[in-house]
């Protein structure tokens, strides 16, 4: 199911790639009519569900609220510029992870490779069908991840790499490109001696999926492999749908897809798409707003603001960060309207 595509580039499970062109099809320009009219009804009654530039204000404290995406590509040079007056008075920039955070992430990983490969217990070949884990070791190999090692690794991380399509996956091995939005915003913040500060700790994704089941963890893999071999397509449907604004067209075409193509009931997709939903955004949103309270307030004193940047898919919703801060009284004016 694409909500793991829509994880690793929108809400920042994974790191960013150099910019790479992805070549396919648009998939919901070539939905027809009917379906993309499904899709648009179940948008529009989604709070703040267009947009990637806002800023919340409350007294003298204000915030600038930046959607990014992490993954490099040449327009995000476009709202580097439009972030020029906010970054003139920042006093600090707070991004998912930080240098520090990354890493520490890093040398965890080199530390301690059970984070990421399961050390004991049945292989991906014991848990799956010989069907499956044929589809999934040639998914993964597409993706640089030969078998005996695909065996190994934990579902979760399995399922998110097949979201990542092939394209975007040479472009971690690019050298010279440029970087995700998040981190051309902290070179820019570096470059400018403001201060950048971390929403969450470098464990964060972790602790996200430690409480799954056997069960739940193996649906993931089950739910994404049908669409791994098109993977390129999800690259340029998401990447249009950012860059236009779209935000939650997104997740949306994610669900609609997934009724189609996972082979699953509805009841399931929603459910998986539910406890994606709850896991990799309402809970990371609701723990972030106590830090950014607090540093626009600190910012405010000293007549000063904060630019927040994280995965696009973070701002909308009734969970979302903006109606969240809406719900403490906080003014929200969308900038890029």
């Amino acid at each position: 199911m694409r909500k793991w595509l829509v994880a690793a580039m929108l809400v920042g499970i994974v790191g960013s790639a150099a910019a790479t062109e992805c070549v396919g099809t648009n998939l919901i320009e070539a939905m027809p009519e009917d379906r993309r009219a499904m899709i648009r009804e179940a948008v529009s009654e989604v709070p703040f569900h267009r947009g990637l530039l806002w800023q919340a204000s409350k007294g003298d404290a204000r915030m600038t609220l930046v959607g990014t995406y992490h993954f490099g590509d040449p327009r995000h040079q476009a709202m580097l510029d439009r972030l020029a007056e906010p970054f003139a008075d920042a006093a600090t920039l707070f991004v998912e992870a930080g240098p520090r955070e990354e890493a520490r992430l890093t040398r965890a990983l080199t530390e301690d490779p059970s984070l990421m490969v399961s050390i004991s217990g049945p292989t991906l070949p014991e848990r799956l069908s010989e069907k499956e884990w044929t589809a999934l070791s040639e998914a993964m190999a597409l993706r640089g991840t030969p078998a005996v090692i695909t065996a190994k690794l934990r579902p979760w991380y399995v399922a998110m790499m097949l979201g990542v399509s092939p394209c975007m996956m040479e472009g971690f091995a690019g050298e010279g490109e440029s970087a995700g939005l998040d981190q051309l915003l902290v070179s820019r913040a570096e470059s400018l001696q403001i201060p950048v500060r971390p929403l969450e700790s470098w464990d964060t994704v972790f602790r996200l999926f430690a409480d799954m089941t056997p069960a739940q963890e193996i649906d993931m893999i089950r739910a994404a492999l049908p669409a791994a071999s098109y993977a390129d397509d999800y690259a340029v449907t998401l990447t249009d749908a950012y860059f236009s604004g779209d935000v939650w067209t997104i997740w949306e075409f994610g669900r609609f897809e997934a009724y189609e193509s996972s082979g699953l009931s509805r009841d399931v997709v929603d459910e998986q798409m539910d406890l994606a939903q709850s896991r990799l955004m309402d809970r990371r949103n609701r723990d972030w707003i106590g830090t950014l309270t607090e540093g626009a307030e600190a910012a405010a004193r000293q007549g000063q603001r904060i630019i927040a940047g994280f995965g696009a898919l973070h701002l909308p919703g009734e969970q979302g960060v903006l109606k969240l801060l809406e719900a403490q009284g906080w003014t929200i004016e969308r900038l890029d309207g």
